[in-house]
């Protein structure tokens, strides 16, 4: 059964979503591609404990400790190549920037191919369906512009200020 629920963060209000005991939706009002993956179904009313345990991951992140993605059940839904770059999405430490082309070579190689187009990788993180908590906020380009997010670039930027990553030398594109 579908659940969902909202949370007011310090970038806007949030929309969480859980089936089956995971994780399933995290999007920012107004984002690109807003709620595309969710089942037809009507939500639940009522909370649940993995929207529960969501929304205090949330208060902890933007209380401005560090809270691990691996802490919850996640469940995205998404192609075996979207899975496998979210999951390496999940190890960017917290703090940190990656780049696209960074993680085309780590999916690549977690994939077992010689090479993966970075404009596949760029469309998988813009179709991340659990902002923040898979952190594709942290993906930068290599020349250091903040390039795409489904959220926009002030959330983007805010986030990675909240996290302490010294945005000076990072561009706008």
């Amino acid at each position: 059964m579908l659940h969902m629920a909202i949370y007011p963060s310090p970038v806007g209000r949030l929309t969480l979503a859980a089936q089956d005991g995971a994780l399933i939706g995290l999007w920012l009002e107004g984002q690109k591609h807003f709620a595309e993956s969710l089942p037809a179904d009507p939500p639940a009313t009522g909370t649940t404990p993995v929207l529960e345990a969501a929304a205090g991951w949330l208060n902890r992140y933007f209380d401005g400790q560090r809270p691990s993605p691996c802490e919850l059940p996640l469940r995205p839904a998404g192609s075996s190549f979207r899975q496998a770059l979210w999951s390496a999405l999940c190890e960017v430490p917290y703090g940190e920037v990656t780049t696209y082309g960074a993680l085309a070579r780590e999916v690549a190689l977690r994939m077992h191919r010689p090479g993966m187009p970075g404009q596949a990788v760029g469309g998988a993180i813009g179709h991340n369906p659990i902002l923040i908590i898979i952190p594709c906020h942290r993906v930068i380009a290599a020349n250091r512009s903040l390039t795409g997010y489904a959220g926009g670039l002030p959330v983007k930027l805010q986030l990675l200020q909240l996290e302490g990553v010294d945005t000076s030398r990072l561009r706008s594109s």
